[in-house]
């Protein structure tokens, strides 16, 4: 009997072995999986025991305990490397664990009918993979962390990018919010819930009747968590439930949105995903199947894969008597992970060399409860290309549930004296001080925001820390999937705005140094304050001169600001009916909110253009050269 181990650093210990089948000699081999939670690990050494898994020179247990070898892979390969020793007097033979996860998949791809499937409105259906038009493919590991890997053949692949925004993230966020103590019961909670209790939406933003007249769909996601903002309710006022559908719903779009840019740079439209924060759930599935299907207009299909949680233990499990398994070395994966930058570097052009005709193309990113990315190429030409629904209305509505606190520079400041490291897993965290050298990773890396919660009770923690992982999180997802939007654009200069980032120091520090990892330095970050930017060297960035004066100024194409591009499932709401909340939703309520709304932008618009005209009075009577 063969096994393979899988020990994770992550809240499941997962393990494949083969076990014979039929009786006789003649009989065959099935594969069997078990898994146990962390904190069960005893349980764990006692089920590899009585079940004879250890190995041994091609034997089992009850041979001598010299050389008796486990495979494993995963952090826990490291952590848990002495309690295998001494409980068990094996040692754990570590097997990388990219190189697990590849093998596993291509495995089940290659040898097991209907190990893929589609789970699209609610239904699944098996795909037929054949071997020889296997390849290439992306896999989207989904951990603590998100891996995304390109494998263009056996034991060749490349792990192309990832995301700190994964399962670790859901889970630990959802013990804060709803006091779960499992994974499990996690996605019970959301089988129960409604997002929509505490997302922005379109609706919420523009009205029904201005829904109606743009053709906009009412139930269009702008903010996750976005309500939380201007509702007087704190934590307990809310439900379980809609918190853990709430969560669910954010972070399985933010991964479907990450996997379909990704593979629109390289080309793929093939994307399977896999990883033990899957767990077959129907939600997850449907979720990340919408989410592809609907930016890639139907181009792309998101595949799952039976097991899914296995793939590194099986991996572990094909090693076995395979002398042959070559690892990538690092110079291989040091040239493939440049895969996303562009080919020639950004020219030296200062700021205030910029004019009229060489600013254009540029990527503009309007942060406000949600993220708006807007390709401009010309006066007055520009288009919306994608959005998140993860932006500023997600960081303050969970700060608001976290922390306490009333606003968002309240939360900013608070930010400023945590330290994100109490609840952020490293990579070191995982694999040891010297991280994760094979793909580049060194120990300091997050690895997974808020994956070293392990606590449901919020009040152990500082409310400093929960800040500061907060605004880590987010700004730095914002700027990965800025970078990918422009290198899938081919632009090379990007532009942010809104109120969420502009005047805020560390938010725009956050998002710069996002911008400079991902682009190696290759992508010019600027920031556009009030109605322009006055930059170190005197140039004024105005909207006029960027091409962008309608979008700044006119109503009428407001709804180019909204935020995430995808529709929910939320029917449209009469105009009569009133919400649970007791808010008035009908007519006159929409209309007179409009008004407000209009009148308050109209005084915006007037203080910015008040500013406008001092800066440039300033500009003039200074005599520095100005580009109005």
């Amino acid at each position: 009997m063969n096994s393979g181990v899988a020990v994770v650093a992550g809240s499941l210990i997962k393990l494949v072995y083969t076990a014979s089948c039929g009786g006789g000699a003649g009989g065959g081999a099935e594969l069997r999986f078990a898994k146990f939670e962390r904190r069960r690990l005893q349980e764990c050494l006692e089920f590899v025991r009585a079940q004879g898994l250890v190995r041994c020179n091609g034997s089992t247990m009850g041979s001598s305990k010299e050389n008796m070898t486990l495979k494993a892979t995963g952090g826990g390969a490291y952590k848990f490397t002495e309690d295998f020793r001494e409980k068990l007097g094996v040692c754990l033979d570590k097997v990388d664990e990219m190189d697990s996860v590849v093998s596993g998949a291509n495995f089940l791809l290659q040898n097991i009918p209907g190990a893929a499937f589609t789970h699209m409105n609610g239904k699944r259906s098996s795909v037929d993979i054949s071997p020889n038009n296997l390849f290439p493919y992306l896999l989207v590991n989904i951990g603590s962390g998100v891996s995304v890997l390109k494998v263009t053949g056996n034991r060749k692949f490349e792990r192309v990018t990832g995301t700190h925004i994964g399962g670790g993230t859901m889970f630990g966020l959802a013990k804060l919010l709803t006091g779960c103590k499992s994974y499990d019961e996690f996605l019970q909670l959301s089988q129960k819930g409604d997002n929509f209790v505490l997302d922005l939406i379109v609706k919420d933003i523009c009205g029904e009747l201005v829904c109606q007249k743009q053709g906009l769909s009412t139930s269009t996601l702008a903010s996750s968590f976005g309500k939380v903002i201007t509702s007087k309710k704190k934590l307990t006022d809310y439900r379980p439930e809609d918190l853990a559908s709430t969560l669910l719903s954010a972070f399985t779009y933010n991964i479907a949105q990450i996997s379909f840019l990704v593979a629109s740079i390289l080309g793929l439209r093939r994307v399977f995903f896999g990883g033990s924060y899957i767990r077959g759930h129907k939600s997850t599935m449907e979720n990340i199947s919408y989410a592809i299907d609907f930016w890639s207009q139907s181009q792309m299909q998101a595949v799952f894969l039976q097991h899914e949680g296995y793939l590194g233990a099986l991996g572990a499990l094909m090693s076995y008597g395979d002398p042959g398994d070559k690892n990538m070395n690092l110079e291989e994966i040091k040239e493939e992970e440049n895969i996303h930058e562009s080919a020639a570097p950004v020219d030296g052009t200062s700021a205030d060399e910029h004019n009229d005709g060489n600013i254009f193309p540029y990527l503009l990113v309007n942060i406000g409860s949600g993220v708006s990315m807007i390709e401009v190429i010309g006066n007055g030409k520009f288009e919306r290309i994608i959005g998140s629904h993860l932006g500023g209305g997600t960081i303050l509505g969970l700060a608001r549930l976290l922390t306490g606190c009333s606003s968002y520079d309240e939360f900013l400041e608070l930010s400023q004296r945590g330290n994100n490291l109490a609840v952020d897993l490293t990579v070191g965290d995982i694999y040891g001080e010297h991280g994760y050298p094979k793909i580049g990773l060194p120990a300091s890396t997050t690895a997974a925001s808020f994956g070293k919660v392990s606590s449901s009770r919020l009040s152990e923690y500082k409310v400093e820390d929960l800040a500061a992982a907060l605004l880590n999180s987010f700004t730095y997802n914002i700027g990965q999937i800025a970078y990918f939007v422009a290198n899938l654009s081919g632009l090379k200069r990007i532009f942010f705005r809104g109120a969420y980032v502009c005047g805020h120091e560390k938010t725009m520090d956050k998002i710069s140094r996002s911008l400079k990892y991902w682009s190696k330095g290759q992508v010019q970050t600027t920031f556009l304050c009030h109605e322009g930017f006055l930059g170190t060297l005197g140039a004024f960035w105005s909207y006029e001169n960027m091409g962008i004066d309608g979008l700044a100024a006119h109503d009428v194409i407001r709804e180019v600001l909204l935020g995430a591009p995808y529709t929910g499932q939320l029917p449209s709401l009469p105009l009569t009916q009133q919400q649970d909340n007791g808010e008035d939703t009908t007519s006159e309520g929409e209309v007179e909110r409009l008004r407000h709304d209009n009148a308050v932008m109209k005084a915006e618009l007037e203080r910015l253009q008040r500013e406008n005209a001092e800066l440039k009075a300033k500009l003039v009577k200074s005599g520095k050269p100005n580009i109005f």
